[in-house]
């Protein structure tokens, strides 16, 4: 077992509110340069480029696992990550196809592209992907559930777009084993802040939508193997696995 540095909440240039300098190759230069270990790709509410970015990871020595980032019913943010294609793009389906049937606006919020390896535009996708889902969150989480992922609620300590910001609390009922925080959040400030937090494993990561911030937020994770499986491991302290932030 070693020490993997990982970066679990990146946008590519399908994200709405993502840089078009997000594009696969631009990414992993940058992540290597952050010396990343691992990374994961969680465009809102899709995984239409993650085939592409992970085959580009893999030319750059990295580690990358198949994620969305999901806007529940609630308008709570929620991170996805799978090992298994199949399994991250049955249940982007079902994501996908529950989102609100609103138009993106590419003046307003963005172009929204999926490219090939070599970075050529394949597709504009015309559903607006920042909607929400119309599933609420404890559905999302049972079917997330059904389909492997390591799920976690997004950046707790933001204003808006939180499970903590939207409800208050986070419901002890949904099991999470981790709670993602912003880039800049202190690990023991927020425990003060929110007592609730101690019970959980607190992972760092950027929610980078531009390149300049990949990497600026990061955990560690001492693993066997850089998997979902692994990672899920680390969370809870089993078998010699844990989890590092600053």
């Amino acid at each position: 077992m070693h020490w993997y540095k990982a970066d679990l909440h990146i946008h590519s240039v399908l994200s709405p509110c993502g840089d078009l300098a997000m594009s696969p190759h631009a990414m992993m230069k940058k992540a290597g340069e952050m010396e990343l270990d691992i990374i994961a790709v969680t465009d809102h509410n899709t995984v239409s480029n993650c085939q592409v970015y992970y085959e580009v990871a893999r030319k750059y020595g990295l580690h990358l696992l198949y994620g969305l980032e999901v806007q529940t019913a609630e308008e709570i943010h929620i991170i996805t990550l799978f090992d298994d294609l199949k399994m991250a793009t049955a249940f982007g389906n079902i994501i996908y196809d529950s989102l609100l049937p609103i138009a993106n606006d590419p003046e307003f919020f963005g172009d929204q592209v999926v490219v090939d390896a070599e970075e050529n535009i394949i597709k504009f996708e015309n559903k607006a992907l920042i909607n929400s889902s119309l599933l609420p969150l404890d559905e999302i989480v049972k079917i997330a559930e059904q389909h492997n992922a390591f799920i976690f609620p997004a950046h707790v300590d933001a204003p808006s777009y939180s499970i903590i910001g939207q409800l208050g609390v986070i419901p002890d009922y949904l099991n999470f084993i981790a709670c993602g925080i912003t880039a800049k959040a202190d690990p023991q400030t927020l425990i003060s802040q929110y007592p609730q937090l101690a019970n959980y494993s607190l992972i760092k990561n950027s929610d980078a939508h531009y390149l300049d911030d990949i990497g600026s937020g990061y955990t560690e994770f001492y693993l066997d193997s850089p998997t979902v499986e692994e990672l899920k491991k680390a969370c809870r302290s089993e078998c010699g696995r844990t989890v590092y932030v600053k």
